[in-house]
């Protein structure tokens, strides 16, 4: 349990470290949210398939499962790198995986699981906060477009989370998406090409090999052992390490509906992860 705890948050780690990448290469305007993307992906589909050739010869390329997770990756990758451009790694975190915890809640009650109550009562505390967040007012309205756009890519990421709890091989799975998603990014970034600064390219690379590439081979060696609102639970904390790196590394501004919601929702993810012992609930 405590080694299934530790690979867990650090691939929480890693999925805070992308927000903050992304933002970082986009905040200048020298490097585009096409051609970042489209360099993820390559990135991270270069290493994982040398990895994979090297122990067993490339992975399987087609099928059904390949066309779904190749496809819910290619959104959220674009999505999420796009969305940057307007928000900051904090508040586009908190929007995206208020969409995965959604997406992945309903993918759990879809397959026939049941997640107890205290699960639930967390992720509505867990929900509230991030429409708190992101509820329009006169001073701290955030970027409707971009919202949509971190929507989608939440949508595509709980999909693409749905379909890794059946990995046989995180690896070879991971590796196989990264191949198919990938040109889907090239044909993007020539329908709308912008530009790439060396320190983008640096960025881009570091994010795609490692805390891409394989940070989601290891949430796919987590994800079999999880229950799916457990594992969307779990993504919520992500917002609140990257509103932590946003004002660290980025000098992101920490306002207080920022911080107010991040407590609310850490709160509601405690509950639903640890609250239902206290309530005997039967959920893993």
């Amino acid at each position: 349990m405590a080694r299934l705890f530790l690979l867990t948050t650090l691939t929480m780690v890693a999925f805070a470290a992308n927000s903050l990448l992304n933002r970082a290469a986009l905040v200048d305007d020298t490097t585009g949210p096409a051609a970042f993307a489209a360099l993820r992906l390559f990135s991270g589909a270069l290493v994982l398939a040398v990895l994979v050739a090297l122990r067993q010869g490339l992975p399987r390329l087609s099928g059904r499962k390949r066309i779904i997770g190749a496809g819910s990756l290619a959104l959220y990758m674009l999505g999420f790198s796009f969305a940057y451009v307007a928000l900051d790694a904090g508040l586009g975190a908190l929007v995206l995986f208020g969409m995965v915890q959604l997406t992945m809640f309903a993918g759990a009650v879809a397959t026939g699981e049941q997640p107890p109550a205290a699960r639930w009562i967390g992720s509505g505390l867990a929900l509230l906060g991030l429409a708190w967040l992101i509820w329009p007012t006169n001073t701290e309205a955030p970027n409707l477009p971009a919202v949509l756009l971190m929507v989608s890519a939440g949508f595509g990421w709980g999909l693409y989370s749905l379909v890794g709890r059946g990995a046989r091989d995180p690896m070879s799975e991971t590796a196989g998406n990264f191949i198919c998603a990938a040109p889907i990014s090239l044909v993007l970034w020539i329908m709308l090409p912008d530009g790439l600064s060396p320190t983008g390219v640096m960025l881009a690379i570091l994010s795609g090999a490692l805390t891409s590439g394989l940070g989601y081979a290891l949430w796919y060696h987590v994800l079999p052992r999880l229950d799916a609102s457990v594992a969307a639970l779990a993504q919520l904390t992500v917002p609140v390490i990257a509103v932590a790196g946003g004002v660290l590394f980025l000098s992101e501004q920490l306002t207080f509906r920022i911080a107010f919601a991040s407590i609310i929702i850490l709160g509601g993810v405690a509950f639903g992860i640890m609250g239902q012992r206290r309530i005997g609930s039967k959920g893993s």
